[in-house]
């Protein structure tokens, strides 16, 4: 039988060639099978392969056409490196999420549907946007109002809303040791002071939490239960149940972000289930989806959805109809289904490339995570392994990102597995791999 990839160079020189050109559609896979002489399933190798290339789209519905242009290059890691392997932003995308997406918005180019896409939205949506956003939101334990869910323009604006609502200028709101980075920009933003709570291998401590309360009692708290940014681990349902109780015996009202919560298929129920009337669900799409979507999800207690309202409006925090609009097709059709289920088998693609290239080191992360956290060897100092990454061409994000407070950055450093495609995040992995394994003297910065 003759190999796929033959074939694919065949089709592949012909683009070249100007014979297919840019917008062409190719055959169906069957046809193209009947005409070359091989098997369907080869066929479908072919059609994958340059896909893969980045040579041909396919668009569900319609059939499979020439890219306008072919991907850029992979960038190189060889010193000096002219371009990154960018391991610090952290968007997963997936081939087949374009395809997809684009079969999804045929409904937007109805000009009935369109105008009303082009008009204004408000912080409580559409009617079918909450139904499809209550859906989506949906966990163990968790089956959400959806007269109680809020819009905003991203997940991060969601997060800056709810701890707006929650925290006065000049108040305090508790965090982990190590947070989300953008968390500390918010809060710098809205005057708000961060108090760092110790976490143990299980998540955040119940009772470091409320002896931090006990020294200056905070307004909420911030917090990362599922895939926990930087670590990537996950709180266990026991711990969860823990904080529940600590938040109702305090009297304080957690945000519990749930951006990555899409990536476990079967992960523990949400902190939100377990203290209802104590939790500000967020969420947001440009994880789950593609980060040129903005749509963010608020899900508040009952007692707190005004004020979260009037938060996300004061703060000009609110939705794109437009985006409103396709996220509720997407969400309805199962096209966010059919892109998440793509996703988690992504991650898991990369986190086996993490155990085979990092194997042996000090590593933390959890099987569906899109990073990982890793405990340096005592040798090297963070910001001193991360310029030694940057001199091949490597970023990576030192410990400091992620530290509140004044106190002294572990020897550390974050990973994000999303960015780069398989084969140039392995050739990374293996370039720091070998890095750890030196000395720094003998890996010279200047």
């Amino acid at each position: 039988m003759e190999d796929f990839r033959q074939v694919a160079d065949e089709v592949a020189a012909d683009i070249a060639a100007g014979r297919l050109r840019p917008g062409d559609r190719l055959p169906p896979q069957r046809a193209f099978a009947r005409e070359r002489g091989i098997a369907g399933s080869t066929a479908s190798r072919v059609y994958r392969e340059l896909g893969r290339r980045g040579l041909v789209v396919g668009e569900v519905g319609r059939g499979t056409f020439v890219r306008a242009a072919g991907r850029p290059p992979a960038p190189a890691l060889a010193e000096p490196a002219g371009a990154r392997v960018d391991l610090e932003a952290n968007y997963p995308l997936v081939p087949e999420q374009s395809a997809l997406l684009a079969a999804g918005m045929g409904r937007l180019l109805r000009p009935d549907v369109l105008d009303a896409a082009l008009g204004p939205a408000g912080v409580a949506g559409t009617a079918a946007a909450r139904e499809a956003a209550a859906a989506l939101l949906a966990a163990p334990g968790l089956r959400p109002d959806p007269a109680r869910v809020l819009f905003a323009g991203s997940g991060r604006q969601a997060i800056a809303g709810a701890v707006a609502a929650l925290v006065p200028p000049g108040g305090r709101l508790a965090v982990e040791a190590l947070t989300y980075p953008v968390v500390k920009g918010i809060a710098a933003r809205l005057g708000v002071t961060l108090v760092p709570v110790a976490a143990d291998e299980h998540g955040l401590r119940p009772d470091a939490l409320a002896a931090a309360h006990r020294a200056a009692p905070f307004g909420a708290l911030y917090v990362q239960p599922t895939l926990h940014n930087p670590h990537g681990t996950t709180m266990p349902r026991a711990r969860r149940a823990e904080i529940a109780g600590a938040l109702e015996r305090l009297g304080v009202t957690a945000v519990e972000d749930r951006v990555w919560a899409f990536l476990p298929a079967d992960g523990p129920p949400p902190l939100a289930s377990l203290a209802p009337d104590r939790t500000v669900l967020v969420d947001g799409l440009s994880k789950r989806l593609a980060p040129g979507l903005g749509l963010g999800f608020v899900l508040p207690p009952a007692g707190l959805a005004g004020r979260v309202a009037a938060a996300l409006r004061s703060g000009a925090w609110g939705p794109s109809r437009f985006a409103l609009e396709a996220a509720t097709g997407w969400i309805a059709d199962g096209t966010v289904a059919a892109v998440t289920s793509a996703k988690r088998a992504d991650a898991a693609a990369r986190q086996r490339l993490v155990a085979e290239r990092l194997a042996g080191a000090a590593v933390r992360t959890g099987p569906c995570s899109y990073f990982c956290w890793w405990d340096l060897p005592p040798r090297w100092r963070a910001e001193t392994f991360v310029a030694a990454a940057a001199r091949h061409g490597i970023a990576v994000t030192p410990a400091a990102a992620f530290v509140v407070g004044t106190g002294a950055a572990p020897r550390a450093i974050r990973i994000g597995l999303a960015s780069p495609p398989l084969e140039t995040l392995a050739g990374a992995l293996d370039v720091l791999a070998g890095l750890a394994a030196q000395n720094p003297d003998d890996a010279p910065i200047d």
